[in-house]
């Protein structure tokens, strides 16, 4: 019975996330960032909503009105004045119109579909063929669906691949050996909120995000990401992972959206200099056939 009362409650914030997003965008903006001169004492941080509503054009009761949810119709000039005047980056931007069309028109608000635990024989050929590069393909909300042999030499030890149903979200946030893994966590974390947050407007009536959701929120490191409404991306630069054999790996990222369907994502992960690469060719040194891996 849990179940459908914690889906259900996910819906039910997510009916005013264009509001929270521009209230959330509104509260991380300082008005020194502006060169605007701070005057009076601010009971809130950020900037108030008279700056902003000056700043774009606006009348202060029709920002208030779209921030409380009153008003879901912003037009396109509106969004893209608001967007101007919060500064939001290329990626914010793309959510808030993201946002503001499902408010105004629920009907031609992009939807997730597709076969999404599932990979096409196409994709699976080119993880075999990236090997010994370790690559996964992971969904909309960091469910991995498959992986090379690579991928698992290099992943297995961490605990990760020891659920059934593995998630790198759920392996962040909740297992306790993420942290001595991943040794740059925070970028982890703030970049899987940040899919997540942007997967949730496409994906927000699937039972399987929102019972996700609902379980990470229980976490204070996800709660306070997801209540800032982040969804740029962390930028690139090598990430460093521990493994038991090798010690620490230094690792550059390359992410390819694979389908817009299914918003799956192929990760791989190449050596960043020398050491890791000899390391990963010890790790992969095996001359014993696997096949590749297909989660489920």
């Amino acid at each position: 019975m849990g179940g459908p009362i914690l889906r259900q409650s996910h819906l039910m914030v997510a009916t005013n996330e264009l509001g929270a997003f521009l209230r959330s965008r509104r509260e991380q903006l300082s008005p020194a960032d502006l060169g605007i001169r701070a005057t009076g004492r601010r009971r809130t941080p950020g900037l108030r909503r008279e700056e902003v509503a000056s700043l774009a054009g606006l009348s202060i009761d029709y920002l208030v009105r779209l921030e409380q949810g009153r008003d879901r119709n912003p037009s396109a000039s509106v969004v893209k004045a608001l967007a101007d005047a919060l500064r939001l980056e290329p990626i914010e931007r793309s959510h808030l119109a993201k946002l503001a069309t499902c408010a105004s028109s629920p009907e031609s608000c992009p939807m997730g579909s597709g076969p999404v635990d599932t990979v096409a024989q196409t994709v699976r050929t080119l993880l075999g063929r990236l090997d010994p590069t370790p690559a996964a393909v992971v969904g909309p909300w960091y469910q991995l669906i498959a992986f090379n042999r690579a991928w698992d030499r290099l992943m297995r030890p961490s605990g990760l691949l020891e659920e059934s149903s593995s998630n790198l979200a759920r392996f962040t946030f909740l297992d306790v050996r993420a942290r001595s893994v991943l040794l740059d966590w925070v970028e982890f974390a703030d970049e899987q909120v940040a899919v997540l947050r942007d997967s949730s407007v496409r994906w927000r009536h699937d039972p399987r995000l929102a019972a996700l959701l609902d379980e990470l929120r229980t976490v204070p490191e996800f709660a306070k990401r997801w209540r800032a409404h982040h969804v740029a991306r962390t930028p690139r630069g090598p990430r460093r992972i521990v493994h038991p054999e090798v010690g620490e790996l230094r690792l550059d990222t390359e992410v390819l959206l694979m389908s817009d369907e299914t918003d799956q994502r192929l990760i791989a992960w190449l050596p960043s200099d020398g050491a890791t690469n000899v390391a990963l060719e010890r790790i992969c040194d095996d001359t014993r056939p696997e096949p590749l891996r297909i989660v489920g």
